[in-house]
């Protein structure tokens, strides 16, 4: 079957969580805790098929408040496809960005409010969930942390490529102020490198072609006169 995260289509199978169908066709949907319900990062937007999946459970209701949980919101390590049919969510970057794009002030600030009121009020029930989780044996703080190194890198390269796909119209100007950085960086290593001889250079940059002057040596033509 397919579904669709941020509007992108993904092969996916019941019993499947959402999660992992993100993972499988590189689609956007943070983990940071390594999708041991320890976060707020894969939360997703369902905008259609909630039917489709399984109801939230303990994890969810201990990380998202009744008003998200309402909007649809998921934590999609949390989430499992129970039923085919079609399947729409959005992630929360996804979401903010189609708000910012469209110039949607009421809309940041509604999303900025119901957003902070999560995070300040749901954490510590999520912490202790976590603790209890611990205490009665499903969760395992080794494993957890296992889980977290493993998809630090995986997670960090599909920030970037998110960012680069997302915000394409970002990079010329990034790109030239780093372009402008750089040059007045050479230009500066430049002029200490023609100082110096090429005997000290900046950090980084190198005197090429450049090296300490050589002693001019004059030859000088004795003749005696008998």
């Amino acid at each position: 079957m397919i579904i669709y995260i941020n509007d992108r289509p993904c092969e996916a199978q019941v019993g499947d969580r959402l999660l992992s169908t993100a993972q499988h066709n590189k689609a956007h949907i943070g983990y940071i805790c390594g999708g041991n319900g320890l976060c707020q990062s894969c939360f997703v937007y369902v905008r259609e098929g909630a039917e489709l999946l399984s109801p939230p459970g303990t994890v969810e209701k201990a990380f998202i408040s009744d008003k998200l949980l309402q909007e649809g919101g998921r934590l999609a390590c949390q989430t499992a496809i129970v039923k085919e049919g079609t399947i729409r969510v959005l992630t929360r970057p996804e979401n903010l960005r189609r708000i910012v794009l469209g110039l949607n002030v009421p809309g940041f600030i509604t999303y900025a409010q119901t957003i902070g009121y999560n995070v300040v009020n749901k954490l510590p029930s999520g912490i202790a969930n976590a603790v209890s989780r611990v205490q009665n044996g499903t969760l395992s703080p080794i494993d957890s942390l296992g889980k977290i190194a493993g998809g630090l890198g995986p997670a960090s390269l599909l920030a970037i490529n998110t960012f680069t796909e997302n915000f394409s119209f970002l990079l010329g100007p990034i790109n030239m102020v780093g372009g402008t950085a750089k040059g007045v960086f050479d230009a500066a290593s430049g002029a200490i490198c023609s100082v110096t001889g090429g005997v000290l250079s900046l950090p980084g940059s190198i005197c090429a072609g450049k090296s300490a002057p050589k002693a001019t040596i004059e030859r000088v033509t004795i003749t005696a006169k008998h």
